[in-house]
Formats: structure tokens, C-alpha cells, sequence
């Protein structure tokens, strides 16, 4: 079986009850995406460091005074957004799942158990979170220290408002506005690739062995769907959840055209091991070699990343349409 190796292992199965939430960040975000405001202040792309500038965050209006030369990233997200949009060298100390790029300065901090005197002693002048677990943004706000909370993406919109955001209270509103075009830029031209009259290939997402997927209703979903994929999960019993729980007989009777997994890596499953499952032997994606492992990283984090993920999907779309 065909397998795309992910570069880092991770750590899904301990993540998973933030997968199931909502994103399914698997990396220490957080998983359950805010109905608060989240507009960026209006700004000139060119206008570099406008302060003091204030942006409408999950937590509330946040007003930064002067540009951070500090910042705590407690979001595996934030922190590859940070360094994507030129404000790497300010990021002082990154979570523990923060493990892109190579130079973010991984740290013990937890995301899902901050502790504010461990943040406190990197000094930071910005933290920035995905979710606030207990009194993160309380307890720093208290002592003098801004805080924002980017929780997960519900669409692409929503990555490219977070790009924004982080633009404008670090000082780099060129560089956000570049980098969202980019990837708007990118995502066009794959989607462009996807014949507007092809029909439907069905998929099925895996989270992890319990068989946790995806529905279209998801951000990853939406990812698949720009590819002119049909997840056979939206007719599971318990997709309005968007993360529903699916059994053997349900894959097996949908039988899915390709199968993503992303719960590989060091001590996951394989292709092999999912080819075989009892009955799976049936599907479509194990007779026509079509199961295919994605980095959870890429296929869990919003950031500009995700793009990497739409091109595996639009090429395992487009090998699928050559082979028929």
C-alpha cells in the first residue's frame, strides 16, 4: 500500500478529545472554534507597525500600545502563522507542540495546562493561545501582559482573519496581507486543477483506529470538498457533531474511494494495517491501492500549511481520474 510518510510523528491518540471537539488540532490547539468577534482592525497593507492598534479577539478587544519583542506562542498554529508572516524572531518561547518550523523555540510550556509563571518567566510583552483553559487570559491580564485567543479555524476565512490579526499586533500588516494572498493564490490554482463536470470520488478521513472521522461540515472537510471529494461520513447517524464515530460495517457498505489517515507515524497504524481490517478487503481504496496517510500536523493546523494538504488531496483526485 501506498503511504505518504509524515516528517514528524504525532501524538494524535493524546490529543484526540480536542480532535473530536471541533478543528481537530492534535497539537495542542484548541478545539472548539468561538462565535466572538474576530475582525483585524482596518489597516493599510503597507502601514508596518501601526500602534497602538487594537484587534477583536475570542477574549474581547485586545489593545497593544507598542510593537511585542516578546512573544509566548501557546498555539502550534500561532506559532507556524508567527513565523510565516516575518515575526518569528519575537517568538521568545513556543509550546510543546510547536515543532514547526525547526526554529521555533519549542519550550515545556503546555497549552492545555498553562501555567502563568512559567510564562511569566520568558518575560513576554504578547501571548498568544488557541484556547483558555481555566484563567490564562485573567491571571496574565492581571499582571500587565496582553493576551489573544485564535481558537480553531471553522473555514479558510477564518485562517486568513487570524493572519491578519497577528499581523497587525506584531507590526508585519504587509507581510500578513502577502502571505493570505499567497495562499489564496495557491488554493485557486489547485482547485482550478479539479474539472468543474467530474464526478464525485468518496473518502473517508480517519482520525484515529476508533474509526473518529470527519464530515464536509468540518475545516478539514471543507478542504476535501474544494477538491471535489464527497465524504461518506455525512450520512453517518452522529454527523451533525461534525466528528462522528463510525463503524467497520458502515465503512465497509459506504465504500469509500480513497481513504486519508492521518494516525501514522511512529507507533500508528499503517496502510497495511488498515487494508487488513476484516471486510475492508471490499473497499474500492484497498482493491485500487488508494490508501493514503497525511501528516496530522498539516491536515489538523489552519495555517499556511493547509495548503500542502489541499495538494496532496487535489493530486490523489487527479491520479484517481487518470486511473478511470
Amino acid at each position: 500500500m501506498r503511504s505518504t510518510r509524515p516528517a514528524r510523528a504525532a501524538l494524535l491518540l493524546a490529543a484526540l478529545p480536542l480532535v473530536l471537539v471541533a478543528c481537530g488540532d492534535d497539537d495542542g490547539d484548541s478545539a472548539a472554534p468561538s462565535d466572538a468577534p474576530s475582525s483585524a482592525p482596518a489597516a493599510d497593507a503597507g502601514d508596518a507597525a501601526a500602534f497602538p492598534v487594537t484587534v477583536d479577539t475570542a477574549n474581547g478587544p485586545v489593545e497593544l500600545t507598542e510593537q511585542p519583542e516578546k512573544i509566548v506562542s501557546l498555539s502550534a498554529t500561532a506559532t507556524e502563522m508567527l513565523f510565516a508572516i516575518g515575526a518569528g524572531e519575537a517568538v521568545v518561547a513556543a509550546d510543546s507542540y510547536s515543532n514547526y518550523p525547526a526554529e521555533a523555540p519549542t519550550t515545556e510550556l503546555s497549552a492545555f495546562e498553562p501555567n502563568v509563571e512559567a510564562i511569566v518567566g520568558y518575560d513576554p510583552d504578547l501571548v498568544v493561545a488557541s484556547n483558555d483553559p481555566g484563567e490564562l487570559v485573567s491571571g496574565l491580564s492581571a499582571i500587565g501582559i496582553p493576551a489573544i485567543v485564535l481558537p480553531a479555524a471553522a473555514t479558510l476565512d477564518d485562517t486568513y482573519t487570524q493572519l491578519e490579526q497577528l499581523g497587525a499586533v506584531t507590526g508585519h500588516v504587509g507581510d500578513a496581507a502577502e502571505v493570505v494572498g499567497t495562499m489564496q493564490s495557491d488554493i485557486d490554482e489547485l482547485v482550478a486543477q479539479v474539472p468543474a463536470d467530474a464526478p464525485p470520488v468518496t473518502y473517508y478521513h480517519e482520525l484515529d483506529a476508533n474509526l473518529y472521522t470527519v464530515t464536509s461540515g468540518t475545516f478539514i472537510g471543507e478542504i476535501y470538498a474544494m477538491a471535489g471529494l464527497a465524504n461518506v461520513a455525512d450520512e453517518a447517524p452522529d454527523a451533525a457533531g461534525g466528528y462522528p464515530q463510525l463503524s467497520p460495517e458502515f465503512i465497509v457498505t459506504a465504500n469509500p474511494e480513497i481513504v486519508f489517515f492521518a494516525d501514522g507515524g511512529a507507533g500508528g497504524v499503517t496502510a497495511d494495517d488498515i487494508a487488513a481490517r476484516p471486510g475492508w478487503d471490499q473497499l474500492t481504496a484497498v482493491q485500487q491501492d488508494r490508501i493514503v496517510e497525511v501528516d496530522p500536523d498539516i491536515a489538523s493546523r489552519w495555517g499556511p500549511r493547509i495548503v500542502d494538504f489541499l495538494r496532496v488531496v487535489v493530486e490523489e483526485r487527479a491520479a484517481l481520474a487518470t486511473v478511470d
